[in-house]
């Protein structure tokens, strides 16, 4: 796909978080901080999943998987937020901005369906116990990865496709610190009927799809676990879903409170408020919920310290 641009603007002006200069430094050094938690933390489980044989297991390979994509997420705009507080004039080409615009998308997709196989990789683990070594094989695992990423590659290409039909013409300013969907919209001076349908359609498919799937995973172990006979079996079932019951409720929450419209004036700084929740705090916080009350993960790291004291 080429980047030809039509219209007669050739690089976009990000406005950031805010505008008062005494702010821009303390935040500077707050996102700073934040962004290097979330690479630290995540490239932490990473390795620990990596240097350990008791974790190369199903559940632990969609974890490493969803700390990799949290890393590259963060990284996709991040560096570029940091800059917007230290520099008069944040601008970022006609071509970055449609790279970020894909990237953005592209993780953001593939995230949702990786939550969505971890869902299913629970049922199957409290459901189906003495299939789970075969449901949850190391190809059909792969095989998941593999489509999850695919679909978010497709999504990220139809989104950037349509963003690049379109025609902005004098105004260039975004009202945001990313490159992302709507705020491109709003400054287009072409239809953008087409891109809203297309945003409908996809962005439905994958929320309904993705929700869909972990509801009924979950509806199904809540149903196992009621028939549980002993409190200790369904303590121990609950206990192994808290994580990702939580970080599906962070991810979806917060994706939901960005993108859901309001008639009211201050939508924008609320939106972006949201937004700083969902692609800032969210992959920060994934390796604290899970490793804080992860039994495996805290013997892994008592493995390593073990090898480094020894």
């Amino acid at each position: 796909m080429t980047m030809e641009n039509a219209s007669s603007v050739s690089e976009f002006i990000l406005m950031g978080l805010t505008d008062q200069p005494k702010l821009q430094l303390p935040l500077f050094f707050l996102f700073l901080l934040n962004y290097l938690v979330t690479v630290v933390g995540n490239l932490y489980l990473m390795i620990l999943i990596c240097l350990n044989s008791h974790l190369h297991t199903p559940m632990y390979f969609y974890l490493f998987n969803l700390s990799f994509i949290d890393i590259c997420y963060s990284s996709v705009f991040t560096p570029k937020m940091l800059i917007n507080f230290i520099v008069d004039r944040n601008v970022i080409s006609y071509r970055g901005c449609m790279s970020q615009l894909f990237f953005f998308c592209f993780f953001v997709n593939s995230e949702c369906y990786v939550l969505t196989a971890m869902g299913y990789d629970r049922y199957v683990a409290i459901c189906k116990p003495l299939l789970y070594t075969t449901a949850m094989s190391r190809q059909v695992c792969s095989l998941l990865m593999s489509a999850s990423y695919v679909m978010g590659f497709a999504g990220a290409m139809v989104h950037t496709g349509c963003m690049m039909r379109l025609i902005f013409c004098d105004s260039n300013v975004i009202n945001d610190y990313l490159c992302d969907i709507f705020p491109l919209l709003q400054l287009s001076c072409s239809s953008t009927y087409v891109n809203e349908i297309v945003v409908s359609a996809v962005v439905g498919t994958v929320v309904i799809l993705s929700s869909l799937i972990i509801f009924i995973s979950y509806a199904l172990i809540l149903f196992n676990i009621c028939h549980m006979p002993s409190s200790k079996g369904w303590s121990k079932a609950l206990s192994t879903c808290g994580s990702h019951i939580t970080t599906v409720s962070l991810f979806y929450g917060f994706a939901l409170l960005t993108h859901v419209r309001l008639p009211s004036s201050g939508f924008v700084e609320q939106g972006k408020f949201y937004t700083v929740f969902s692609t800032n705090v969210v992959p920060m916080l994934n390796p604290l919920i899970y490793s804080l009350r992860n039994k495996d993960v805290k013997i892994a790291v008592k493995k390593i310290l073990k090898r480094i004291t020894n």
